[in-house]
């Protein structure tokens, strides 16, 4: 989900961004050396990606609070960030200086080339104090050590980053507790201890008291200060819960009660080598590698698990549940759906299997299916019931290990009696009733006001965007209702998979919002509709929305005219232009980043795109277009993602997109073939398999397929199944620098059941 390059720049800042990082860390072993968290750390326009340290899937994740990368300055080190983009608890910092008020606000400078990134471990010299900050993570657990100048003061603070009631209290000369309450109601609980004993002091709302060993209310400080002849490296491991301050102590005695700082590095390394190297390239750039193994750790990112010894927090009823099986939160299904989750089921399908097993228990929990679960619960963003989409693709590729039918309950109640309103949770209103009844959501006319005091003020109706969403939506749980033999579910929800059909304009060619009464609004489609375009679609434009119609691309087709009319039109979203200038165009859809022609690469409503040129007698265009996207807006530096990541969300494309296939279609286990950036790639499954890609003589210049086989067979077609591949199948390409216009245009597999 979105929020508000030369060559040569991309060879320099290579240089000097990761280069010299490199230099300072051990690399890693095997590909974790291509692995760079700043790659992205410098948005186009919006969001960035940010360094995360952390274990695969793991609750603890820290990177250095600052304004952002540009910045040279620190504010504070978090214990935890509870939730992608959504929160901190438990700043930490050190310092030299006399401690007072002013000091837990006052910003520390760095110096961006002495500092190392890795998933697994972060280092920063903070140059006007002359401290080196070095971290490693654990699971619910990790492990600061602060190296500070000899023969002076040195003193550690603590603070927090919410509003909520908080607390610390130095329990021995050696040891902290605390609380912080994020989000208003949960509790989040801390034990730590020192390698050394020292003064303490405690404060509230910068009101301090030296010698005071507890507080509790609000904006809670605390600070230890160790004496210059004591040790100069100052080491605090600590661990967090969820559930309460025996489990944050005992999580501190599981995972730290014998382990040094070397220790649990080598341990966390260890945990990105194994699913790190688990795919494996050959051929290619070092900077397609980088950008490639640097995506796959991202990947890795969330959903996360906050289990904690059999038992975990949730958020969907505020309540402690046991459970011999993990619980992961933090999700957004709009950006993971498209290709996150589908890369999940190749890698790791007991871990997929655990996943959806989560949200048929929040389901259990809170009444509803949730669509952005994180830690508080469902937090209503975006548009859609896309979770719908991913258990179906989890189903037929034969992940089941969960209630299959307390999960369709869910998913068919959210399609009943939930309401489709952008970021808004609870049941359905008379805009819900208008989409069943009539096909479409409804679009209020230009500037006119709106008198459903359901509506999102700022999100706006979003009714092209919600129509076609839930099109897909509905064509999923209708699909799923056809596994499970639900023959009359099948029928309703096939006939609303087509209600995209209901906003489809001829004179236009494109999807066009209706008001009430059933009569097109006369809009500009490339820039009418508000921030956002989101009083009708949301993001982005009609051009982009022209295309969100995965489930039924036959039928996409129809309404165009057919093939040759589909190609063209795809060939037009290439190059034509924004009818305004940049500066215009990005001030009213500053989402729509990566451009070329209407085509944004930044925003995930356009991931299948390119790939869609493999339902045309053109599939080379999609390996023309796909390697141009690749390489023009997913470089190996700090500007290196063109739009909001979203923690997988958007690199999971370039996992997929630089191995060479893509699934266009989550629901349908198919997946249709692009063009590999390298000459081999293996992908070690966990059935005990492997899956081979070859692209042979595969190079910058040679990207087109001149000719294919799948286990030894000659593949026509551009299409290979889920089963062929989790089967430890062998795709061979023939690679060369022109295209064979010939190869790929048979359609084998595509609107079949395989």
């Amino acid at each position: 989900m979105n929020r508000l390059n030369t060559a040569l720049l991309a060879v320099a800042f290579s240089c000097c961004f990761a280069g010299d990082t490199f230099a300072q860390d051990n690399e890693g072993r095997g590909n974790l050396k291509y692995v760079d968290p700043t790659i992205g750390n410098a948005p186009q326009l919006l969001q960035p990606t940010r360094p995360t340290v952390q274990l695969p899937n793991q609750v603890i994740r820290m990177f250095p609070m600052r304004a952002d990368y540009m910045s040279d300055q620190i504010t504070s080190f978090p214990l935890n960030i509870v939730s992608h983009r959504l929160g901190e608890v438990f700043a930490v910092k050190p310092t030299t200086k006399a401690v007072t008020a002013p000091a837990w606000s006052e910003r520390q400078t760095f110096d961006h080339d002495l500092e190392v990134t890795r998933p697994w471990y972060f280092s920063t010299y903070l140059v006007d104090d002359d401290i080196t900050v070095s971290f490693t993570p654990g699971k619910k657990a990790g492990f600061y050590r602060f190296e500070f100048p000899a023969n002076t003061a040195k003193s550690i603070l603590f603070g927090v980053y919410n509003r909520g009631r908080s607390g610390f209290d130095f329990i021995s000369d050696t040891e902290i507790i605390g609380i912080e309450t994020y989000h208003g109601n949960i509790k989040v609980y801390l034990y730590g201890t020192f390698n050394a004993a020292g003064s303490v002091g405690t404060g509230s709302n910068n009101q301090l008291a030296a010698g005071n060993r507890s507080v509790a209310g609000t904006n809670s400080q605390a600070w230890i200060t160790f004496p210059k002849e004591g040790p100069g490296t100052i080491e605090f491991r600590y661990a967090i819960s969820y559930i309460s301050a025996a489990q944050a102590k005992k999580n501190y005695a599981d995972e730290l009660g014998k382990t040094d700082f070397a220790k649990l590095k080598k341990d966390a390394e260890s945990s990105w080598d194994k699913v790190i190297n688990q795919i494996d390239v050959k051929g290619g750039t070092t900077a397609q590698k980088r950008s490639f193994y640097t995506a796959l750790y991202r990947c890795y990112e969330r959903m996360v698990d906050i289990t904690e010894d059999g038992k975990y927090y949730s958020g969907f009823d505020n309540k402690i549940h046991d459970s011999q099986r993990p619980f992961y939160v933090d999700d957004w299904t709009w950006d993971t759906y498209l290709a996150h989750h589908p890369l999940r089921t190749i890698l790791n399908p007991a871990q997929e299997n655990d996943m959806l097993n989560s949200y048929v228990n929040m389901y259990a929990q809170s009444g509803w299916m949730p669509t952005f679960p994180v830690l508080f619960g469902d937090n209503p963003c975006m548009n859609g019931f896309h979770s719908t989409i991913m258990f179906l693709d989890a189903y037929r590729k034969g992940i089941r290990d969960y209630d299959v039918a307390k999960a369709y309950e869910g998913l068919y109640k959210n399609a009943t009696a939930a309401t489709m309103l952008p970021w808004k949770n609870g049941p359905k209103g008379p805009l819900d009733d208008f989409y069943y009844k009539y096909g479409y959501f409804p679009a209020l006319k230009p500037g006119e006001t709106e008198t459903d005091t359901m509506v999102h003020s700022f999100e706006k109706r979003q009714a092209v965007a919600v129509t076609l969403g839930h099109s897909y939506d509905d064509w999923a749980l209708g699909e799923l209702a056809k596994e499970l033999s639900k023959t009359a579910d099948q029928a309703t929800f096939g006939a609303r998979a087509g209600y995209y059909k209901n906003l489809w304009n001829p004179a236009k060619q494109l999807f066009i919002p209706k008001d009430e009464r059933g009569n097109w609004l006369n809009i500009d489609p490339k820039f009418d509709g508000g921030m956002g375009a989101r009083d009708y679609y949301d993001e982005n434009n009609g051009w982009t929305y022209l295309w969100q119609v995965q489930h039924d691309v036959p039928g996409l087709i129809g309404l165009m005219g057919g093939s040759q009319n589909f190609e063209k039109k795809l060939d037009q979203l290439f190059r034509e232009d924004l009818g305004r200038s940049k500066y215009e165009f990005w001030a009213k859809l500053p989402d729509a980043t990566g451009l070329v022609g209407q085509y944004s690469m930044g925003n995930e409503p356009s991931f299948h795109i390119p790939y869609l040129y493999n339902f045309t007698e053109s599939p080379w265009k999609t390996q023309k277009h796909v390697r141009f996207l690749l390489d023009a807006w997913f470089k190996d530096n700090i500007w290196g993602i063109p739009g909001d990541e979203d923690g997988g969300g958007m690199t999971a494309f370039v996992v997929f997109s630089s191995m060479g296939f893509y699934p266009v279609t989550p629901g349908m286990p198919i997946y249709t073939i692009g063009s590999p950036v390298f000459k081999k790639v293996s992908v070690d499954l966990n059935n005990g398999k492997k899956f081979t890609l070859i692209a042979k003589n595969a190079s910058t210049v040679n990207k087109y397929i001149q000719s294919a086989k799948l286990n030894g067979e000659v593949l026509n077609s551009a299409w290979f199944t889920h089963q062929q591949l989790m089967s430890g199948g062998k795709l061979e390409l023939q690679m060369g620098p022109k295209p064979n216009k010939s190869w790929g245009t048979e359609n084998k597999y595509y609107g079949a059941r395989p």
